[in-house]
């Protein structure tokens, strides 16, 4: 039988009773190929996989979900696909999964709660086997739709001591805490933020901010970029720090090395030496930081590790082989370097 006789000349689905015609055997024959091909005898699924391969044929995974209760599909939902903080540890979290025969569904949320709750609700009509969120504050009703859900949930980047089930990340004040003495005890007595539009920058801010002025420092002022960080939002930021609080020596902790990185251009730029008059230090360590004129000082998390135990977490509860910890610190360090 001919391809087009069974896709009629391209129109219309491609059925597993139309491969089970063109291997000569029947749409149950298919079903078992599919599912346990060991059952099937060799010649038998050599004919099915030839008429699957010329058909193009791609199995119905929500069929076999529905026999199986499970779809095989993990959901992640992650504030920024672009921003290789988020990016990395999404990219072991996958990793692992595919190796126990997983895929990943994955979507970008931003910073709004309402995005996300809209964005949880569309996931979790797909049924997935269990869900990945970034940071631990969520809309009420996202809340709800999540323990009403029934399956492993982690949320990561963030601890809490109520998570939703389970939660890998650092403490975003305990971060702020220590970059301020950090600064402080390199000598510094008066320093300022650069701070992006995300809640969890907003709280390493503040407590930075309270932390310095604890231990004896001045709080010049903060430049709140008002959206998602970048060089650009950085260099305006710095600008505005110099041009509106006086800002000509001192420190500045920055919430990404993004920003960090535009504030080192700025700085530059106007011949401001960094760090002799200007101390900068930046949050994530990502991979360029060593490589910058001067390096940047910064705050790192070890986000492959962060991916690998998200998903040892999930997959702990999905195949029922353990009680993971429900708060998973895994903490932070501060890589000094040549900026600060």
């Amino acid at each position: 039988m001919a391809k087009s006789d069974i896709t009629k000349a391209g129109k219309g689905q491609v059925t597993m009773a139309a491969v089970g015609r063109m291997a000569g055997v029947s749409q149950v024959t298919v079903s078992r190929a599919l599912s346990h091909p060991d059952k099937v005898s060799p010649e038998t699924l050599r004919r099915i996989n030839e008429a699957i391969k010329m058909t193009g044929f791609v199995p119905n995974a929500l069929a076999g979900a529905l026999a199986s209760k499970k779809s095989r599909l993990i959901s992640a939902l992650i504030p920024s696909l672009t921003n290789v903080v988020y990016s990395s540890f999404i990219t072991a979290f996958s990793e692992k999964f595919r190796e126990h025969g997983y895929q990943i569904l994955l979507s970008e949320t931003g910073f709004e709660q309402s995005a996300e709750e809209a964005l949880i609700s569309t996931h979790l009509s797909r049924r997935p086997d269990a869900i990945l969120l970034t940071g631990i504050h969520h809309s009420v009703q996202a809340r709800r739709m999540l323990m009403g859900a029934g399956i492993p949930i982690v949320e990561v980047w963030d601890i809490t001591d109520s998570p939703v089930e389970m939660c890998v990340g650092f403490d975003h004040v305990e971060a702020g805490h220590r970059a301020a003495d950090f600064l402080f005890d390199q000598g510094n007595v008066q320093a300022a933020t650069i701070t992006a539009q995300d809640e969890r920058a907003r709280r390493r801010q503040a407590a930075f901010s309270e932390q310095f002025t604890r231990r004896g420092g001045a709080i010049v002022g903060d430049a709140n970029t008002g959206g998602p960080a970048s060089i650009r939002a950085g260099r305006q930021a710095l600008t505005h720090l110099i041009e509106q609080h006086g800002l000509t020596s001192g420190a500045i902790f920055c919430s990404s090395d993004f920003l960090a990185q535009g504030a080192l251009i700025e700085a530059q730029a106007r011949g401001i030496s960094v760090p002799d008059e200007l101390a900068i230090m930046g949050f994530g360590d990502q991979d360029y930081a060593q490589d910058l004129e001067p390096a940047l000082t910064t705050v790192a998390i070890d986000r492959t590790r962060l991916g690998c135990e998200a998903a040892d977490a999930l997959l702990a509860r999905i195949d029922e082989t353990g009680q993971p910890v429900a708060v998973n610190n895994i903490g932070f360090k501060i890589v000094k370097r040549a900026s600060a």
